[in-house]
Formats: C-alpha cells, structure tokens, sequence
C-alpha cells in the first residue's frame, strides 16, 4: 500500500499544483501567517494555501524522532479524503475532464455510425435497428457529457470567484519613491 500511496501523492500534486514536502511541519514568518488569515474561503486545504501564497520557502533538514506511544490513525482513507480535498480546492480537472470523455464519446460514436452504413451498403443489415440504435445512444451520451463539461467549466469559474481569493498577494508597499523621483525631474 505505501507504493501506492506515495505514486497517488505524486499524482495528487501534479493535478493540483502544489509543492512537494517531506513533512508536514511547517515554521511560518508573520507575513505568510497574516496573508493566509486574510482569505476569505471556509474550505481551507493548507497544504495548496502554503504554495498558493507564494512566498519563498526553505527546507531545514531534522530527523523526526520515532513515535514513543501508539501508531498513527491517518490510514489510506484519510490521505484519499485529503487528496480530493486538494484536488477540488485547487484545480478544475475533474470537471473539465468529462468534457474531454463526452468529446471523445460523441466522436467514437460519429466515426461508429460511419463504419455501420458502410457495412449495411456493402454487407446488408445484420439486427434491425441495432446499429442505428447504439449509434444514437453513443453520440447523446457523449453530448450529455461535453454539455456536462461546459457547465464544468462555468461552475469551476464561479468556484474561483466565490472563494474570494486576490489576484496579487502584495508583500510590501514602497512609499515616497514616485514622489521624491517627481520632484527631482522638475
């Protein structure tokens, strides 16, 4: 399960855009702290939060010493609730993928319909209405499903807006300079 687990982590952080970390303990400075309690949003996944700030991080390597008392509770099922928490915080990939699925159905299903007239011209009917049949429900499906992947992406929009995160992090404000260069122009 470990082997699993740690190729899901890779894949995880790959999907929703965050830093690789070999610990979960973290030492803030004050302007990160200030920054990440300034947003607005109720569904925090902090390990994304961390990245999406953006300020410049560094690794001090320690050794963690062993547990001394009991094991720990967070099994494979608290890392794949985490993982999806992470994934629908920070990327709309889940939703755009099933416009992708529904292209592709409707697509097959076109290219299918295709290859059956030609084998009823050449060959003759083989089950009536079976072709035609499998034919329609492949490429609505498909449509139902790029239709799906529209709304998607709509809804990942509207997603984004509503968490009310800013645009810029603004680290520090540089006052009197524009002025001081003005008068020194003059």
């Amino acid at each position: 399960p470990e082997v699993v687990i740690e190729l899901g982590a890779e894949r995880f952080e790959a999907t929703a855009r965050v830093a690789e970390e070999p610990e979960r303990t973290r030492l803030l400075d004050a302007r990160v702290v200030k920054t990440l309690r300034a947003l607005p949003e109720r569904s925090r996944f902090m390990k994304g939060l961390f990245a999406w700030v953006g300020y410049s991080t560094a690794q001090v390597a320690y050794v963690r010493p062993p547990r001394k008392a009991g094991e720990a509770k967070f099994n494979f099922f608290g890392l794949w609730r985490l993982a999806l928490e992470g994934i629908f915080n920070f990327s709309s990939a889940p939703l755009r993928v099933w416009g992708y699925v529904g292209l592709a159905t409707a697509s097959l299903a076109f290219f299918y319909a295709r290859i059956i007239v030609g084998k009823t011209l050449v060959f003759g009917r083989d089950v009536p209405g079976y072709a035609s049949l499998i034919t329609i429900v492949l490429f609505l499906g498909g449509l139902q499903l790029l239709t799906l992947g529209i709304i998607g992406e709509y809804l990942s929009r509207v997603f984004a807006e509503v968490k009310g995160r800013p645009v810029y992090v603004i680290d520090r404000i540089y006052e009197g300079t524009l002025d001081a260069d003005a008068n020194n122009a003059s």
